[in-house]
């Protein structure tokens, strides 16, 4: 955070959100792409044990496991544990997921939902239907959820691996619409694929859940609680022959997601103070209690659980089912079985044009007004990587199916996943051929971004450094005090230099409860530009950040050739504190908890602001800006 140390360490050039408090999106494609490969890893030796010897596979996965306490038993065997057990803490992670994208990402303008609902339902309803006629009169028509659902974790991971050169709303575009997926993936499971449910447990488990929702509305925060409950719950549901993989979803629906305040991360400020001045256990615990609390519950939950869930519970569910024997009388039947062929063709074909379709249509009956917020380029791309359909497809394979039905089904199911990153290379190549303007269109699209920024930029109003009519505008919310406010100022000047037609903005943020002088520094600066010199002083302040006494400012006031007596009296009558008041508003409307904090047309830039960074966020919004002035 803005608060520091001013040495020690490299500077990584990271805004704060990302800095210290990750984004959840980022951190969550980020998890994604390194478990990809531990994913793939654990693919592959299921493949290698089950072809070396597939009778230890299948007794290793077979052995019983059961928990007994009093006249309370649970027994399975290891595979079910993982399939039913484990695997509720992966829907748990994508409940929470879902829910952080209502809350703060793309989702949270309710009228984006439309198109990753049709982009998502359409990129099933057209898999199914080609299973569906592949298999029409045959019992294994019962199949067709395993040929629907898109695996998110890989596919990001893969898509990180053969799709780079996309833009990086290809993932926020995609990551919404397998949101859409997995619910619905989910809802498949416990409609269809489920045994007769006994009612006595069945009602026991809604009843427990009833009791979770109670305790929830009534402002229960802990966690103890709600992991009890949701371990009963599952419990009643495995009893009644539900799939109780469903209980992880919905407590994941139910946490919700918010950035952090700035009253709340002052207030742990003061929590911190108070133990550094007297560090008892006490206050030890009280700080740690005030920390974690500025963070939302669905954040400080997605930090806990998904490592594991990507490195450890998902590597293990392609263990323990992605074992398939090969053999040439094996290959031989299933490359003319109509569930392996219905799976492939469903992945393969199926989903790019049920995603492709769907978007497509729903901008064409919207009249333009819903579009993707990338270009047709990149939704092909994003139609094709939603081709690896593994962790759900396999799960419900699992449930479908068993004997050589379900090692067909498996083999649809892997080569699938093989041939949907080859397939995003290729667009991704063939988009690369195109005329410069073609290309920037068909990546990046013509949609309108959403806008974070709650004050829009006033030339009458704002600092404005660069030419007034640039067509790209970069706000900075900023504290003289920052150490990381002053590295990035070398960055913005070298910026403004490169590119010419950009205008930069200077907003207050002075963090007083963190930095000393950031108040008293920012009316300086107000009192200078009563004199028309608000860009030398922010200069003078952001190079001598630890000299911000009174003394020091009326030096860099005479250093200035401004009036002195003027500016002093400015400063003694806090003539510029209203204004300073008027930004730090539009921050908190704007969810600004920190500084260094940058906008690029009104849209907030996450991660780091490097000179490479920052000028290729500059870029694509330049680009974007072109775009509607083409069209």
């Amino acid at each position: 955070m803005a608060e520091a140390k001013e040495t020690g360490g490299p500077f990584h050039e990271r805004t704060t959100w990302a800095y210290d408090v990750k984004t959840p999106l980022r951190e969550f494609l980020r998890t994604e792409t390194g478990s990809a490969v531990a994913l793939l890893a654990a693919t592959l030796t299921a493949l290698a044990w089950a072809n070396i010897s597939s009778s230890s596979y299948e007794a290793a996965w077979g052995t019983p496991l059961s928990i007994s306490a009093g006249g309370f038993d649970v027994s399975m065997n290891l595979r079910h544990w993982v399939n039913s057990g484990l695997m509720t803490l992966f829907f748990f992670v994508v409940g929470l997921e879902a829910r952080r994208e209502f809350d703060m990402g793309e989702l949270r303008d309710r009228r984006r939902l439309v198109l990753p609902l049709a982009a998502g339902l359409g990129g099933m309803i057209v898999p199914v239907a080609i299973y569906l006629s592949m298999n029409a009169g045959h019992p294994s028509a019962y199949g067709w959820g395993a040929a629907m659902s898109t695996d998110t974790a890989f596919a990001l991971g893969m898509l990180a691996l053969f799709g780079s050169r996309f833009p990086a709303r290809l993932r926020t575009y995609l990551l919404t619409i397998t949101v859409v997926d997995d619910l619905v993936a989910l809802a498949v499971i416990t409609v269809f694929y489920n045994e007769r449910a006994a009612a006595p447990a069945l009602l026991a488990g809604a009843g427990i859940f009833g009791v979770i929702l109670i305790i929830h509305a009534a402002g229960v925060h802990r966690g103890l609680p709600y992991a009890l409950l949701g371990m009963a719950a599952w419990v009643a549901l495995l009893k009644s022959g539900v799939e109780p993989i469903v209980i992880g979803l919905a407590m994941g629906l139910l946490t919700y997601a918010s950035p952090a305040a700035r009253g709340d991360l002052q207030r742990a400020t003061d929590l911190f103070r108070l133990f550094r001045e007297q560090p008892t256990p006490e206050l030890a615990r009280s700080a740690s209690v005030g920390l974690a609390s500025t963070i939302s519950p669905n954040e400080r939950l997605q930090q806990l659980y998904h490592p594991w869930v990507s490195y450890l519970i998902v590597p293990l569910f392609a263990l323990s089912n992605a074992g398939v024997t090969l053999s040439g009388e094996f290959l031989t039947r299933a490359l003319t079985s109509p569930i392996t062929l219905g799976i492939l063709l469903a992945y393969v074909v199926g989903k790019p044009i049920g995603i492709i379709g769907s978007s497509l249509l729903t901008t064409g009956l919207s009249r333009g007004r819903i579009r993707p917020p990338v270009g047709w380029a990149t939704v092909t791309a994003a139609g094709t990587i939603a081709g690896i359909g593994f962790t759900v497809s396999l799960l419900i394979a699992t449930l479908a199916f068993s004997g050589p039905q379900l090692e067909e089904a498996k083999l649809g199911i892997l080569t699938a996943a093989l041939c949907a990153p080859l397939m995003t290379w290729t667009v991704s190549r063939v988009t690369a051929l195109l005329p410069r303007r073609r290309r920037i269109w068909a990546l990046l699209g013509t949609a309108e971004s959403i806008i974070d920024l709650a004050a829009p930029v006033d030339p009458d109003r704002d600092h404005l450094r660069g030419p007034v009519d640039a067509p790209v505008t970069l706000v900075e919310y900023g504290d003289f005090e920052c150490p990381y406010c002053g590295q990035a100022e070398a960055v913005v000047r070298e910026l403004l230099a490169d590119l010419g037609d950009v205008r930069y903005v200077w907003r207050h943020l002075p963090l007083d409860d963190v930095h000393a002088y950031a108040q008293l520094a920012a009316e300086a600066a107000e009192a200078a530009a009563e004199q028309g010199a608000f860009w030398e002083m922010h200069d003078l302040l952001l190079d001598h950040q630890g000299a911000l006494h009174v003394p020091d400012l009326l030096r860099y006031a005479e250093s200035l050739e401004l009036d002195v007596e003027r500016f002093r009296d400015s400063l003694r009558d806090n003539a510029g504190a209203a204004r300073i008041a008027e930004d730090v508003d539009s921050a908190d409307l704007s969810g600004v908890s920190g500084t260094p904090t940058f906008f690029i047309n009104g849209r907030r830039h996450h991660g780091a602001y490097d000179i490479a960074t920052l000028s290729s966020a500059v870029r694509v919004a330049r680009a974007r800006v072109a775009l509607k002035s083409w069209s």
